[in-house]
């Protein structure tokens, strides 16, 4: 059994050390900087902390994170170009301060995105999500339909 167990956990590190790691940074909706590492050829998961100033106001500032899981539509790569067009599934939390008080807010949300490779390390993409937003705090509370868009880069780790 203790075997099996080591034996289980030298395959899933192997594994996780050739899957290729990215970082990057986007903006749009706010600013995120991200790492993202990928799970097969077409799949990744990316990891998100974002900062949002509403209508560039710094007086009212939303602090938080995102979890997102990323497939690309098989197939399409050649046919546009370059361009991957991507799906995904994420969920983002947030911690909102400023003069409209404060607040925690979660958002479920599905993401539509092109990325194009600039370069081997170096890609850009441009994405749009779209999901309820929940929130509970001093200023307002409640839950209404959120979006967003992002224009971003990511730079494969060596």
């Amino acid at each position: 059994m203790k075997k099996t167990i080591l034996g289980l956990l030298a395959i899933t590190a192997v594994s996780s050390a050739s899957a290729a790691s990215y970082v990057g940074g986007s903006v749009g909706s706010g600013a995120t900087l991200h790492y993202q590492t990928d799970l097969t050829g077409s799949s990744a998961m990316r990891y998100g902390l974002n900062l949002d100033a509403t209508n560039f106001n710094f007086n009212n500032v939303a602090i938080g994170g995102s979890v997102d899981y990323l497939g690309d539509f098989v197939g399409t790569g050649s046919a546009l170009g370059g361009l991957t067009p991507y799906y995904g599934l994420g969920l983002g939390a947030g911690v909102a301060l400023g003069n409209n008080g404060g607040g925690v807010s979660v958002y479920p949300h599905g993401t539509l995105g092109l990325r194009y490779n600039v370069t081997d390390p170096l890609s850009i993409f441009v994405e749009g999500n779209i999901g309820p937003v929940i929130t509970v705090g001093s200023g307002n509370s409640g839950a209404y339909f959120g979006s967003g868009a992002r224009i971003g880069l990511n730079y494969r780790l060596p």
